[in-house]
């Protein structure tokens, strides 16, 4: 069992009150995305629910990190660090395609669409890079770690010391 502290339990209930108030928001935003027929408000909807919905599980997410954070295996943050710098190298092409495209065309409403989307794509490539260097990173064990905490209080490691 975990015990908290009550700022932390406060906070917790916080993050348990936005997931609800997200959800809440994707159930709003379906409702409304069935009575709308315009592709472009439709659309832009449609992206304010499935950020809603991301910002829900990322909530959560906060919730088992305060909770009771499980750390990465060395093999886990492997796969995890090669799948992140893919996803980074992608969305670094995504953006640069976006700003040639923004810079080309004349449509305001079009612009107006595709600098949003970049928008998105920056603020993922930065957060993206964020939890690799502070969260995966911080949660992950590895065998040189295990071998540091079994031998960092024992004296001389084992070999004669006197």
């Amino acid at each position: 069992m975990v015990f908290l502290n009550p700022v932390e339990e406060e906070l917790i209930r916080f993050l348990q009150e936005q997931v609800k108030l997200e959800e809440e928001i994707v159930e709003s935003m379906g409702r409304t995305l069935d009575k709308v027929a315009n592709p472009v408000a439709k659309g832009v909807l449609k992206g304010i629910s499935l950020d809603s919905l991301k910002h829900a599980e990322i909530y959560k997410a906060a919730i088992e990190v305060a909770s009771v954070p499980q750390a990465l295996t060395e093999e886990e943050f492997h796969h995890l660090k090669q799948d992140v710098k893919r996803h980074i190298e992608n969305e670094e092409r995504v953006i640069g395609r976006l700003k040639k495209a923004i810079e080309k065309t004349r449509n305001e409403k079009m612009k107006f669409l595709l600098e949003s989307i970049a928008a998105d794509e920056e603020r993922h490539h930065a957060l993206l890079r964020e939890i690799m260097d502070i969260v995966v990173r911080g949660e992950t064990i590895t065998e040189a770690d295990w071998w540091d905490f079994l031998w960092r209080n024992v004296p001389f490691h084992g070999a004669p010391g006197g």
